[in-house]
Protein backbone atom coordinates (compact mmCIF):
# COMPACT_ATOMS: atom_id res chain seq x y z
CA UNK A 1 0.00 0.00 0.00
CA UNK A 2 1.15 3.59 -0.32
CA UNK A 3 2.13 5.44 2.75
CA UNK A 4 0.08 8.39 1.43
CA UNK A 5 -2.84 6.86 2.93
CA UNK A 6 -2.05 6.17 6.60
CA UNK A 7 -3.41 8.86 8.80
CA UNK A 8 -0.52 11.57 10.32
CA UNK A 9 -0.26 11.53 14.05
CA UNK A 10 -0.88 14.09 16.47
CA UNK A 11 1.49 14.48 19.21
CA UNK A 12 0.89 16.49 22.23
CA UNK A 13 3.11 15.92 25.49
CA UNK A 14 2.31 16.16 29.37
CA UNK A 15 4.50 17.22 32.08
CA UNK A 16 5.13 14.15 34.66
CA UNK A 17 3.82 11.26 32.15
CA UNK A 18 6.49 9.36 30.38
CA UNK A 19 5.78 6.47 28.39
CA UNK A 20 8.42 2.95 28.48
CA UNK A 21 9.06 -0.24 27.71
CA UNK A 22 7.01 -3.34 28.48
CA UNK A 23 8.97 -5.92 30.71
CA UNK A 24 7.47 -8.95 28.61
CA UNK A 25 8.40 -7.06 25.21
CA UNK A 26 12.25 -6.42 26.63
CA UNK A 27 12.18 -10.35 27.98
CA UNK A 28 11.22 -11.15 23.85
CA UNK A 29 13.77 -9.32 22.73
CA UNK A 30 16.78 -10.30 21.53
CA UNK A 31 19.33 -7.70 20.45
CA UNK A 32 21.53 -9.80 18.30
CA UNK A 33 19.12 -10.75 15.30
CA UNK A 34 19.45 -8.02 12.23
CA UNK A 35 19.79 -8.03 8.69
CA UNK A 36 22.29 -10.09 7.04
CA UNK A 37 23.23 -7.06 4.55
CA UNK A 38 22.19 -3.30 3.73
CA UNK A 39 22.51 -1.25 0.22
CA UNK A 40 23.71 1.99 1.77
CA UNK A 41 20.14 3.49 1.90
CA UNK A 42 19.43 1.45 4.96
CA UNK A 43 18.03 2.93 8.31
CA UNK A 44 18.19 0.36 11.34
CA UNK A 45 15.71 0.78 14.11
CA UNK A 46 17.48 -1.92 16.48
CA UNK A 47 17.20 -0.22 19.73
CA UNK A 48 14.84 0.67 22.24
CA UNK A 49 12.62 3.58 20.90
CA UNK A 50 13.48 7.31 22.43
CA UNK A 51 16.74 8.70 23.91
CA UNK A 52 18.34 7.41 27.21
CA UNK A 53 20.22 8.74 29.73
CA UNK A 54 23.09 7.63 28.07
CA UNK A 55 22.56 9.21 24.50
CA UNK A 56 21.53 6.16 23.07
CA UNK A 57 18.10 4.72 21.19
CA UNK A 58 16.38 6.05 18.41
CA UNK A 59 14.70 9.57 18.06
CA UNK A 60 13.16 11.23 15.42
CA UNK A 61 15.94 13.49 15.41
CA UNK A 62 18.25 10.58 13.77
CA UNK A 63 15.80 9.04 11.80
CA UNK A 64 15.44 12.74 9.71
CA UNK A 65 19.38 13.12 10.08
CA UNK A 66 19.63 9.33 8.09
CA UNK A 67 16.72 10.30 5.86
CA UNK A 68 18.34 13.72 4.60
CA UNK A 69 21.83 11.99 3.84
CA UNK A 70 19.70 9.21 1.98
CA UNK A 71 18.09 12.19 0.20
CA UNK A 72 14.57 11.15 -2.31
CA UNK A 73 15.93 7.85 -2.87
CA UNK A 74 13.73 5.07 -2.17
CA UNK A 75 15.06 3.57 2.05
CA UNK A 76 14.81 0.38 3.95
CA UNK A 77 14.24 0.40 7.26
CA UNK A 78 15.34 -2.73 9.57
CA UNK A 79 13.43 -2.90 13.15
CA UNK A 80 14.06 -5.16 15.63
CA UNK A 81 12.49 -3.02 18.92
CA UNK A 82 10.84 -3.40 21.82
CA UNK A 83 9.22 -0.71 21.70
CA UNK A 84 9.69 2.03 23.89
CA UNK A 85 8.59 5.54 23.90
CA UNK A 86 5.18 5.72 22.40
CA UNK A 87 5.49 9.17 21.83
CA UNK A 88 8.54 9.38 20.22
CA UNK A 89 7.44 6.31 18.12
CA UNK A 90 4.71 8.72 16.47
CA UNK A 91 7.27 11.31 15.59
CA UNK A 92 9.30 9.15 13.58
CA UNK A 93 5.84 7.23 12.37
CA UNK A 94 5.45 10.81 10.47
CA UNK A 95 8.79 11.20 9.69
CA UNK A 96 8.85 8.13 7.57
CA UNK A 97 4.93 8.62 6.52
CA UNK A 98 6.14 12.24 4.67
CA UNK A 99 9.80 10.72 3.25
CA UNK A 100 9.91 11.83 -0.70
CA UNK A 101 10.45 8.22 -1.82
CA UNK A 102 9.14 4.80 -1.20
CA UNK A 103 10.32 3.34 2.33
CA UNK A 104 10.69 -0.46 2.83
CA UNK A 105 10.08 -1.46 6.34
CA UNK A 106 11.87 -4.96 7.31
CA UNK A 107 10.86 -6.71 10.83
CA UNK A 108 13.84 -8.45 11.66
CA UNK A 109 12.99 -9.73 14.82
CA UNK A 110 10.47 -8.08 17.21
CA UNK A 111 8.69 -5.01 15.97
CA UNK A 112 6.76 -4.56 19.53
CA UNK A 113 4.56 -1.30 20.92
CA UNK A 114 5.75 1.96 19.58
CA UNK A 115 8.25 0.13 17.04
CA UNK A 116 4.94 -1.59 15.83
CA UNK A 117 3.37 2.27 14.67
CA UNK A 118 6.96 2.91 13.12
CA UNK A 119 6.53 -0.22 10.85
CA UNK A 120 3.32 0.61 10.09
CA UNK A 121 5.10 4.15 7.49
CA UNK A 122 6.34 1.61 4.76
CA UNK A 123 4.81 1.37 1.38
CA UNK A 124 6.06 -2.10 1.44
CA UNK A 125 6.10 -3.90 4.37
CA UNK A 126 8.09 -7.13 5.00
CA UNK A 127 8.64 -9.42 7.85
CA UNK A 128 10.50 -12.41 9.15
CA UNK A 129 8.75 -15.80 9.54
CA UNK A 130 10.16 -15.71 13.26
CA UNK A 131 9.87 -11.98 13.92
CA UNK A 132 6.74 -10.84 15.84
CA UNK A 133 4.70 -7.51 15.80
CA UNK A 134 3.28 -6.35 19.20
CA UNK A 135 0.27 -4.44 19.37
CA UNK A 136 -1.29 -3.21 22.49
CA UNK A 137 -2.79 0.31 24.15
CA UNK A 138 -0.04 3.39 24.66
CA UNK A 139 2.14 2.29 27.79
CA UNK A 140 3.06 5.30 30.18
CA UNK A 141 4.19 5.81 33.74
CA UNK A 142 2.90 8.58 35.70
CA UNK A 143 2.92 10.11 39.38
CA UNK A 144 -0.15 11.68 41.18
CA UNK A 145 -3.41 11.57 42.90
CA UNK A 146 -6.56 9.63 41.67
CA UNK A 147 -7.55 12.94 39.56
CA UNK A 148 -4.19 13.33 38.16
CA UNK A 149 -4.23 9.39 36.64
CA UNK A 150 -8.17 10.02 35.45
CA UNK A 151 -6.54 13.37 33.49
CA UNK A 152 -4.16 10.95 32.30
CA UNK A 153 -6.61 7.84 31.23
CA UNK A 154 -8.35 10.62 29.80
CA UNK A 155 -5.29 12.19 27.56
CA UNK A 156 -4.08 8.38 26.60
CA UNK A 157 -7.45 7.90 24.85
CA UNK A 158 -6.97 9.82 21.58
CA UNK A 159 -3.21 8.09 21.30
CA UNK A 160 -5.39 4.87 21.15
CA UNK A 161 -7.36 5.84 18.90
CA UNK A 162 -4.70 7.08 17.17
CA UNK A 163 -2.86 3.68 16.96
CA UNK A 164 -6.25 2.00 15.68
CA UNK A 165 -6.61 4.20 13.16
CA UNK A 166 -3.37 3.47 11.81
CA UNK A 167 -3.51 -0.27 11.88
CA UNK A 168 -6.98 0.04 10.36
CA UNK A 169 -5.58 2.06 7.26
CA UNK A 170 -3.24 -0.53 6.68
CA UNK A 171 -4.85 -3.69 7.31
CA UNK A 172 -8.55 -2.75 6.73
CA UNK A 173 -9.31 -4.83 9.85
CA UNK A 174 -12.68 -3.57 11.87
CA UNK A 175 -11.51 -0.93 14.39
CA UNK A 176 -13.58 -2.62 17.29
CA UNK A 177 -11.52 -5.58 16.43
CA UNK A 178 -8.24 -3.75 16.48
CA UNK A 179 -9.19 -1.83 19.75
CA UNK A 180 -9.66 -5.24 21.07
CA UNK A 181 -6.40 -6.45 20.01
CA UNK A 182 -4.79 -3.13 21.77
CA UNK A 183 -6.23 -3.59 24.85
CA UNK A 184 -5.26 -7.78 25.54
CA UNK A 185 -1.37 -7.15 24.27
CA UNK A 186 -1.58 -9.18 21.22
CA UNK A 187 1.45 -10.77 19.76
CA UNK A 188 1.23 -11.23 15.60
CA UNK A 189 3.62 -13.96 14.54
CA UNK A 190 4.94 -13.60 10.70
CA UNK A 191 2.82 -15.49 8.88
CA UNK A 192 -0.26 -14.83 10.86
CA UNK A 193 0.83 -10.69 10.17
CA UNK A 194 0.90 -11.34 6.32
CA UNK A 195 -2.27 -12.92 6.67
CA UNK A 196 -3.85 -10.14 8.43
CA UNK A 197 -2.87 -7.72 6.53
CA UNK A 198 -0.03 -5.93 9.03
CA UNK A 199 2.56 -7.12 6.59
CA UNK A 200 2.73 -7.81 2.73
CA UNK A 201 5.47 -10.41 2.62
CA UNK A 202 7.81 -13.01 4.34
CA UNK A 203 11.39 -12.19 4.20
CA UNK A 204 13.59 -14.56 3.40
CA UNK A 205 15.21 -16.91 5.81
CA UNK A 206 18.89 -15.72 4.57
CA UNK A 207 17.95 -11.86 4.80
CA UNK A 208 18.12 -12.07 8.26
CA UNK A 209 21.45 -13.09 10.73
CA UNK A 210 22.22 -13.48 14.60
CA UNK A 211 25.25 -10.68 14.97
CA UNK A 212 28.34 -10.92 17.40
CA UNK A 213 30.42 -13.65 18.00
CA UNK A 214 31.64 -15.63 20.83
CA UNK A 215 30.34 -12.83 22.85
CA UNK A 216 27.86 -12.15 21.80
CA UNK A 217 25.65 -13.17 24.95
CA UNK A 218 27.33 -10.43 27.01
CA UNK A 219 26.92 -7.84 24.77
CA UNK A 220 23.09 -9.25 25.00
CA UNK A 221 22.94 -9.27 28.64
CA UNK A 222 25.09 -5.49 28.84
CA UNK A 223 22.22 -4.01 26.44
CA UNK A 224 19.44 -4.96 28.46
CA UNK A 225 21.11 -4.25 31.82
CA UNK A 226 21.63 -0.57 30.22
CA UNK A 227 18.02 -0.76 30.05
CA UNK A 228 16.95 -1.87 33.40
CA UNK A 229 19.58 0.85 34.95
CA UNK A 230 17.74 3.32 33.36
CA UNK A 231 14.21 2.02 34.40
CA UNK A 232 15.58 1.78 37.75
CA UNK A 233 16.95 5.61 37.80
CA UNK A 234 20.51 4.49 38.09
CA UNK A 235 23.18 6.95 37.15
CA UNK A 236 25.35 6.57 34.10
CA UNK A 237 28.68 6.09 36.88
CA UNK A 238 26.12 4.07 38.92
CA UNK A 239 24.86 1.55 36.47
CA UNK A 240 28.91 1.28 34.64
CA UNK A 241 30.58 0.36 37.81
CA UNK A 242 28.44 -2.10 38.87
CA UNK A 243 28.95 -3.61 35.39
CA UNK A 244 32.46 -3.42 36.10
CA UNK A 245 32.73 -4.97 39.80
CA UNK A 246 30.74 -7.73 37.92
CA UNK A 247 32.94 -8.51 35.57
CA UNK A 248 36.08 -7.78 37.81
CA UNK A 249 37.27 -4.89 36.05
CA UNK A 250 38.73 -2.73 38.38
CA UNK A 251 38.91 1.41 36.84
CA UNK A 252 41.61 2.14 34.54
CA UNK A 253 42.91 -1.51 34.33
CA UNK A 254 43.37 -3.74 31.35
CA UNK A 255 39.80 -4.92 31.01
CA UNK A 256 41.64 -8.32 29.50
CA UNK A 257 43.06 -9.58 32.87
CA UNK A 258 40.72 -11.42 34.68
CA UNK A 259 37.95 -11.41 32.55
CA UNK A 260 35.43 -13.93 33.18
CA UNK A 261 34.46 -16.10 29.82
CA UNK A 262 31.31 -15.02 27.46
CA UNK A 263 29.20 -17.95 29.46
CA UNK A 264 30.27 -16.29 33.12
CA UNK A 265 29.43 -12.96 32.16
CA UNK A 266 26.27 -13.69 30.62
CA UNK A 267 24.65 -15.36 33.92
CA UNK A 268 26.16 -12.67 36.32
CA UNK A 269 24.53 -10.18 33.88
CA UNK A 270 21.06 -12.08 34.04
CA UNK A 271 21.79 -12.27 38.11
CA UNK A 272 22.25 -8.23 38.26
CA UNK A 273 19.29 -8.03 36.29
CA UNK A 274 17.29 -9.43 38.53
CA UNK A 275 18.73 -7.43 41.41
CA UNK A 276 18.44 -4.25 39.47
CA UNK A 277 14.26 -5.32 38.53
CA UNK A 278 14.12 -5.10 42.37
CA UNK A 279 15.01 -1.87 43.18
Amino acid sequence: MGKRNLPKATITTRPGVRSDISAKALDRWSPDVRAAADDGATISVLDPIGQDMWGDGVTAKRISAALRAIGDRPVSVNVNSPGGDYFEGLAIYNVLREHSAPVTVNIVGLAASAASVIAMAADELRIARAGFLMIHNAWVMAAGDRHAFAEVSEWLAPFDAVAVDIYHARTGLDRAELAGMLDAETWIGGEKAVSLGFADGLLSADAVEMAGDEGAPSQRAEKKFDIMARKSGLTVSAARELLADLKGIKPGADPQQGKPDAADLENGLKDLLARVKSL
